[in-house]
């Protein structure tokens, strides 16, 4: 299965009850909202097929993902605009956290704001040594909102405050891990794949109904990020039109 157009590719390879899911964009992995909304409908599919016990999420180059896209950003002139971009994020996270198959991240590169909203989100992650993780949206004027509440069940209020407040700064891969984050972090690209793959097909044999089911227990309690997601995506879409984020943005995209 294939999603592809000149920003960027959506892809899946079944393989062994596996499903490789890759994302790609030449700007970083960045996702701007068409990319969002293939993501989200490839999750959703792949929840419905029953020759995949496990999603492998993974992305193409030196990168993992960048979030979101500057250039629409830049591009959103209205508050309809703003929460529908945001909402792609929503949409995604959703559907990771509601889909029946457990999927494990392999963060290959560097995670920058919505990207570590999408490591949070999986079930289970492993890393590459050069996966340090930032959030920057609060230099630009907005704010994690739409991924807090991913980011935070996975490592924690106070971690979650301690990254959203320093948004210049990098926290390695082994904070990841300390944090939660990451399972585990490896020194080689094809430590971290082996691992990766290892770790699939372990899942790949076990009762598909048994995964299904503990992959609920693991989400219990979020049953409200049906609405909440969207109420942060709303907030997010207000400050993006502050002449402050204009201009941050096009500092950054100099």
């Amino acid at each position: 299965m294939s999603a592809e157009n000149t920003s960027g590719f959506i892809q899946t390879q079944i393989e062994n009850k596996i499903a490789f899911l890759t994302f790609s964009h030449p700007a970083s992995n960045s996702f701007p909202s068409d990319l969002l909304q293939k993501l989200t409908l490839e999750l959703n599919a792949l929840s419905n097929h029953n020759d995949v016990h496990v999603i492998v999420l993974q992305s193409e180059g030196k990168t993992f993902c960048a979030g979101a896209s500057f250039e629409e950003l830049l591009s959103i002139t209205n508050l309809e605009e703003g929460k529908k971009f945001f909402s792609g994020f929503a949409n995604v996270i959703n559907a990771m956290r509601n889909c029946s198959k457990i999927i494990i991240g392999k963060i290959q590169g560097k995670a920058v704001g919505g990207g570590v909203g999408l490591a949070s989100a999986c079930d289970f992650t492993y890393a590459y040594q050069d996966a340090s993780i930032k959030l920057s949206e609060i230099a630009i004027g907005i704010g994690p909102f739409v991924i807090e509440p991913a980011v935070s069940r996975k490592i924690g209020k106070t971690a979650m405050s301690f990254l959203t407040l320093q948004p210049n700064s990098w926290q390695s891969a082994d904070w990841a891990v300390e944090k939660g984050l990451y399972g585990d972090v490896f020194d080689s690209y094809n430590e971290l794949t082996e691992a990766t793959v290892a770790m699939a097909k372990k899942l790949a044999s076990y009762h598909p109904d048994a995964l299904a089911e503990m992959k609920k227990v693991f989400w219990e309690g979020t049953e409200n990020w049906d609405n909440l997601l969207y109420e942060r995506a709303a907030i997010s879409g207000k400050l993006v039109l502050s002449d402050f984020t204009k201009n941050a943005l096009n500092e950054l995209k100099k």
